[in-house]
């Protein structure tokens, strides 16, 4: 009964991992250890698993097409630049992130699920990045990509009302 119990349990594990990409697989750890700087509001290991040029940029132009698509005064083009640079710089930060985190479902009080299960949402594109969605087949919310040896966030795709600087 026992062998009976591994075997099903192996068959099990194997057609999960199955349902995975070994890139996904390797690209969980990271995002496991994001999510935990996240919820811990932890700046040096949020750090670790982000990449601040790639991402502020991403967010310094949400920042500039925000400002210009409301402005009808012309001014938003001039002083937009400046006001996204500082504001992508504040919004590096985990504790701005923990909203996106709950937007997916991980709250403060849970335990972030393992990186196996983390693989198994993730979707790996076509130029060796993988993304985060928040359901299967959905669009892209959150990009990552392997630098240096560790899979960082690269791009934010999803709302960006999100991304609030108060704690």
């Amino acid at each position: 009964m026992n062998k009976l119990r591994i075997l099903a349990a192996s068959l099990a594990l194997m057609a999960l991992a199955a349902c995975t990409t070994v890139r996904n697989l390797d690209a969980a750890n990271d995002v496991h250890a994001l999510l935990l700087s996240i919820r811990d509001n932890d700046q040096a290991a949020f750090d670790r698993h982000v990449d601040r040029p790639a991402l502020k940029r991403e967010l310094q132009t949400k920042v500039i097409d925000k400002a210009v698509r409301r402005d009808s005064t012309g001014l938003a083009a001039f002083f937009a630049p400046a006001l996204a640079d500082i504001a992508g710089e504040a919004l590096l930060q985990p504790y701005v992130f923990r909203l996106v985190a709950e937007h997916y479902g991980y709250r403060p009080n849970m335990a972030i699920p393992g990186p196996l299960a983390i693989a198994s949402v993730l979707k790996p594109l076509p130029d060796g990045r993988v993304c985060a969605t928040r359901k299967k087949n959905g669009p892209c919310e959150l990009t990552f990509a392997k630098l240096d040896g560790a899979w960082r966030l690269t791009g934010f795709e999803g709302d960006p009302s999100l991304l609030k600087l108060k704690p």
